[in-house]
């Protein structure tokens, strides 16, 4: 049994629902046109009476503010996951309906999300949301509710200890960030001082660097410096100087992508020549645009391969290519990836007993236990769950940016 977490949240709303029929996939960003029609009959089920019925769940990303390099790469995985699932027939036959909230960069625009997603629009789980700083907010919500929660890229630690309804499908930076270190020394073995940057405002960065942090020393390097900075920051004159007068060989960064992205533009611009690593929070080609050219060589530890083999990866990763013609890239297969286990868990309970039959509350419960308890082949490989919650993942990777001369045009390269 987890520890849950004791937080004040809004009360379920005494109404139940009705869905409204849906034909096709939902592509709407704003979920008042997906909202359904309150009723007074409290024994309503999950899916409507009506022409098409659909299973809602809910998506919780960042869709604006500084966390829109990553919440929309999550959207449009999800979308991907959507269309492929309901095209193989939802579950058993039910399409399931995204239903998308925009819960910006901060906490309180997640927990809006949350409620909204679980008290009008009577989800039977959430996908959500984009930083590990709004979980540990938004979250507990969801447990109160009893409503589950997977997070897509939510990998502080911690995050699973929330409560017995909250899970992830993102590897936690304790299992993935230490192998772009030892990518970087296999690279250069000459590397002997490092310096560190976080972002003090971002629970994820600060989580990200301890274990940065704890790499170093126990790779016997040198850890010269520790420079923070905000997510909102633009200006780095101050810390990078200090740093490169430390003649680091190695400037690791814990950041979200346009910050982290300046960060590296600025080191180059400033004469830092040694290697950069960027944490969790970089690795997106949203960050291309930021540092240009100047992300050239920028190492990243992933959770995730377009090259992996797995039959539902090539077909994800043809659908991402086809739809905006480049690689997809981590938090895209995640978000896949996170949808891929309601579907699949949907379908198993169905088997058992339709869920169309089950009341609301009760559908969340044993969809919660279902989920925990599958293993999926999806995207990122093969996965299944830790009775916390906790991802099980075999594969992981480090990639490096390569950029053209003019900054036009980048990719994440793959190391053997």
């Amino acid at each position: 049994m987890k520890i849950t977490f004791a937080y004040t949240t809004a009360l379920f709303s005494a109404c139940t629902f009705f869905l409204a029929a849906c034909s096709g996939t939902n592509t709407d960003t704003n979920s008042t046109n997906n909202s359904p029609n309150n009723t007074t009959n409290t024994t309503t089920n999950v899916t409507t009476t009506s022409d098409k019925n659909t299973i809602p769940i809910g998506i919780a990303l960042a869709q604006t503010s500084n966390v829109a390099l990553l919440g929309q790469e999550q959207v449009a995985g999800a979308k991907i996951a959507e269309k492929y699932f309901n095209d193989k027939g939802g579950v058993n036959g039910t399409p399931i309906k995204l239903i998308f909230q925009d819960t910006a960069g901060d906490e309180a625009g997640t927990i809006n999300a949350f409620q909204t997603l679980i008290n009008k629009d009577k989800v039977v789980g959430i996908v959500g949301p984009t930083l590990s700083q709004q979980a540990f907010s938004a979250n507990p919500i969801a447990e109160r509710a009893k409503v589950p929660v997977v997070g897509p890229s939510n990998t502080a630690k911690g995050i699973p200890e929330i409560g017995d309804y909250v899970a992830r499908v993102s590897a936690p930076v304790s299992v993935v960030a230490p192998n772009s270190v030892k990518a970087a020394l296999k690279q250069n073995p000459n590397i002997k001082k490092v310096a560190v940057f976080f972002a003090q405002n971002d629970a994820f960065s600060k989580s990200e660097t301890e274990i940065f942090q704890q790499t170093v020393k126990d790779q016997g390097l040198e850890l010269v410096t520790v420079q923070k900075f905000q997510t909102t920051d633009t200006d780095f004159q101050s810390q990078a100087t200090n740093a490169i007068n430390l003649k680091p060989d190695l400037v690791i960064i814990s950041g979200l992508a346009a910050d982290g992205g300046n960060l590296v533009r600025q080191l180059r611009e400033l004469g830092y020549q040694g290697a950069i690593i960027g944490g969790n929070g970089l690795n997106t080609s949203n960050v291309f645009a930021v540092c240009k050219a100047l992300c050239d060589g920028v190492l990243i530890a992933q959770a995730y391969s377009p090259e992996y083999t797995g039959e539902i990866n090539k077909a994800f990763r043809q659908a991402y290519v086809d739809q905006y013609k480049k690689e997809p890239p981590q938090f895209s297969a995640q978000a896949f990836a996170a949808v891929q286990v309601y579907v699949e868990s949907l379908k198993a309970l169905d088997t058992k007993n339709k869920v169309s039959k089950i009341q609301l509350p009760e559908l969340r419960t044993e969809l919660n236990k279902q989920l925990l308890t599958g293993k999926y082949n999806t995207p990122l490989g093969e996965i299944s769950f830790t009775p916390i919650g906790e991802v099980v993942q075999k594969d992981f990777y480090v990639a490096q940016i390569k950029m053209e001369k003019d900054g036009s045009q980048g990719k994440f390269t793959f190391l053997k």
